[in-house]
């Protein structure tokens, strides 16, 4: 049979490639590669000389001066440590803060002679060192020669010299390595390279020059050494508090945090700008487009991974990533805030945790939620889709904004919960929380996003049968309710509202939504008359499994009789107002005399919704109605928040650093049904690392004791915090004040 292969002509169209795509590098267009990973470094030759060598070499230099030793004076009770606030980092290394003196000490074979010996420190950092860059400084002895970084000596005593050195207050934050280098007529000889000499330099709120500087001290020891917080949730009528370590100190938490940024391929000289680190961050702290660190999982099936609400700290999470290379699974949004905070705060930029009760996700940049009702005034459950989140956390960093107008600095919003991209990838701000509220939006990065979060309407449209649907009530003050963050200095909570947003009905906020409507984020603009029958349902507390009455109030404000076709629903919804399975629906037609007020009650048993029960157990009744007399619409929202059992933690008084202590946690098990795939956790700052255990059942009504030995690392006051957690239980949690003495 003939050949039928055809041969290619010069007209056909190359094979497509095969194999993978080429990496993408800068060569040709610049000489020096970028420097994205802090772990890379470049070995700086011991000795370089200023000619070519003789024809015998070079001579020796034992004539000349010669480094015997370099004393990073490293220790926790050096001055280093203690006047840059580092002493509670758990590392062998030197940890300083820029734009703050720390001192070295070398020792040589002989005295040092001012007038004749020359000698320098140098540090680098990166893989490509360069002067210019800022990557590679040299500090120098006498005031007539300084770079950016001032030195200056303090101490000779026989061989040795302490010399105090001075980073600029703008410098590169991260891991630097340090040498010692002479100058012989010959050329410059310098220290090997040595691991004991590495030097971290973080981000410096007590330094005037830096821009994280934060002028309140006890906001500073809250914001930036304070490892115990707490994060609120639930409803904003029924605030829940969950403790957490933030564990900024812990043994290899500031390498992880550094791993975070050369994962992304941040390069080494943008990250002396806490504008730029907190908004990379932003976006590492979340797996859905770079492999950051947390992965979001919102479903209940946590099979392959740890339940958000398992969590105590962040010191797993960060470590485990660190050590994996892949991102940790699960978080949900206070798992992102708390582990972001740690980031923030272990690199020196001030931080806290904030969060808002009923919470907006715009996705159309408007400032709507809708809620749809049929012709009745009946909810439309498949035509409703925007969602309010019962809470929602997220990260208020401090520092200046010079890239902004004056007055804009502050507290910046962060948020590290993948909701929408910004700029293409997952990541929200920093956006300057001044900004949004004084609705100048159009600042970078992001404000309009967080200005809508704090700020929708919540809008109720009556469709007709012809499909068009017109606004029947607005609600503008449902959302944003409630900002909390945690006050420094106790336990006990803040709140923050103002901060963000204006009084209702005052006439700086009418100000400000027609600034921010000039800038795109548009209000519901029509107002519908307000219905003369109010709604009120009552604020709950409800245990879970317990049966409870839910009591409706009518008032009649009108001189006339009114009758309203009313629609009771009752949901059990996932924390970010996500609707899981309706438990409840009834339709009472209520009928008030003028002036008067009428109660219906509904009774609520466990059966109806222990069955279909979500994490977190929340509950949310939408009661909708239509006055029959006037055809207005009356409504209400109420989220119950359903209460689990505690852990009863219990540590003895009296404990002593390095002295054995006992934690011991007790659970029994409230419920008719046994509690299978069990899992504790437990740890406290400066008293242990996390611990866990599994149960793999706990039977009905029975009772666990868990006692874990430890050892205080260092005195002060701090918490031991439990965690409970099994696929029919989440969100169980206890925690202890423990006091250790030196």
């Amino acid at each position: 049979m003939a050949d039928q292969s055809v041969t290619p002509t010069a007209s056909d169209p190359p094979p497509p490639p095969t194999g993978p795509r080429p990496k993408s590098t800068n060569r040709g267009r610049t000489s020096d590669p970028i420097s994205s990973s802090n772990s890379d470094s470049t070995d700086i030759p011991e000795f370089e000389p200023f000619g070519l060598p003789g024809p015998r070499g070079f001579p020796p230099l034992t004539d000349y001066l010669d480094i015997w030793d370099v004393d990073m004076m490293r220790r926790p009770d050096q001055p280093n440590k203690q006047e840059h606030h580092t002493n509670l980092f758990n590392s062998d290394y030197l940890i300083v803060r820029r734009g703050q003196e720390f001192q070295v000490k070398i020792t040589f074979n002989r005295p040092y002679k001012p007038a004749t010996d020359k000698f320098a420190l140098e540090f680098v950092i990166g893989s490509s060192p360069h002067y210019s860059k800022g990557t590679y400084i040299p500090v120098f002895t006498t005031k007539e020669r300084q770079s950016s970084w001032e030195g200056r000596i303090t101490n000779t005593a026989d061989n040795s010299v302490t010399m105090a050195v001075t980073p600029a207050a703008n410098c590169i934050v991260g891991k630097y390595h340090m040498y010692v280098a002479v100058v012989t007529p010959f050329g410059v000889r310098r220290t090997r390279k040595d691991d004991r000499r590495n030097l971290y330099i973080l981000f410096n709120p007590w330094a005037s020059a830096d821009a994280v500087f934060l002028d309140d001290e006890k906001e500073r020891q809250e914001c930036v050494m304070n490892e115990v917080g707490i994060i609120y949730h639930g409803a904003y009528d029924d605030v829940s508090e969950r403790d957490w370590n933030y564990g900024q100190f812990n043994y290899g938490v500031l390498d992880a945090c550094l791993y975070i940024m050369d994962r992304a391929e941040m390069p080494i000289t943008n990250r002396g700008d806490a504008v730029r680190v907190a908004r990379k961050a932003s976006a590492m702290l979340n797996s859905r487009d770079d492999e950051g660190v947390l992965v979001g999982n919102w479903s209940g099936e946590y099979t392959y991974g740890v339940a958000p609400t398992s969590w105590t700290g962040s010191t797993d999470i960060l470590l485990g990533y660190a050590s994996s290379k892949m991102p940790v699974c699960y978080a949900q949004c206070w798992v992102y805030a708390a582990v972001f905070n740690t980031f923030l705060r272990c690199l020196g930029i001030p931080s806290r945790v904030v969060t808002n009760f009923y919470s907006a996700h715009d996705n159309d940049g408007n400032l709507k939620t809708d809620i749809i009702l049929d012709e009745n005034g009946r909810i439309d459950r498949n035509r409703t889709r925007d969602s309010i989140w019962n809470y929602h956390c997220w990260n208020e960093c401090y520092m200046s904004r010079p890239d902004l107008p004056a007055g804009f600095g502050g507290w910046q919003a962060v948020d590290a919960t993948p909701q929408e991209t910004s700029d293409g990838l997952y990541r929200c701000g920093p956006a300057s929380v001044q900004a949004i509220k004084h609705g100048q939006i159009c600042f970078p990065f992001d404000a309009a996003f967080v200005f809508a979060e704090v700020n929708s309407d919540v809008v109720f449209y009556s469709r007709n049968k012809d499909g068009t649907m017109e606004p029947v009530k607005v609600n503008r003050t449902h959302v944003g309710r409630m900002i909390l963050t945690k006050n420094p200095g106790d336990m006990s909570r803040r709140e923050i509202t103002d901060q963000y947003k204006f009084p209702e009905g005052s006439a700086e906020e009418r100000t400000v939504l027609e600034k921010a409507d000039e800038f795109g984020c548009k209000r519901e603009k029509s107002d519908p008359p307000v219905a003369d029958v109010d709604l009120v349902l009552p604020t709950l507390e409800v245990t879970v499994g317990d049966d409870f009455v839910l009591s409706l109030e009518f008032t009649n404000r009108s001189d006339q009789k009114r009758t309203v076709d009313a629609y009771i629903s009752g949901n059990i919804v996932f924390y970010t107002g996500v609707t899981s399975s309706e438990f409840l629906f009834n339709d009472p037609t209520v009928t008030m005399s003028p002036n008067k007020s009428v109660k219906e009650s509904v009774v609520i048993e466990s059966r109806q919704y222990m069955k279909d029960l979500v994490e977190q157990a929340n509950l949310h009744f939408i009661v909708t109605g239509k006055v029959k007399e006037t055809g207005q619409i009356v409504s209400a929202m109420k989220v119950v928040t359903l209460h689990n059992p505690k852990l009863t933690v219990t540590v003895p008084v009296g404990g002593k650093v390095n002295e054995e202590m006992t934690a011991t946690v007790e659970f029994t098990n409230p419920f008719a049904f046994n509690l299978e795939e069990v899992y504790m956790r437990m740890e406290g700052p400066g008293l242990m690392l996390p611990k866990s255990k599994y149960f793999s059942l706990i039977p009905a009504g029975s009772s666990l004791i868990w006692a874990e030995i430890f050892i205080p690392q260092r005195a002060g006051t701090s918490r031991v915090i439990v965690s409970l957690d099994c696929p029919a239980l989440r969100q169980v949690a206890g925690q202890a004040t423990v006091t250790i003495a030196p």
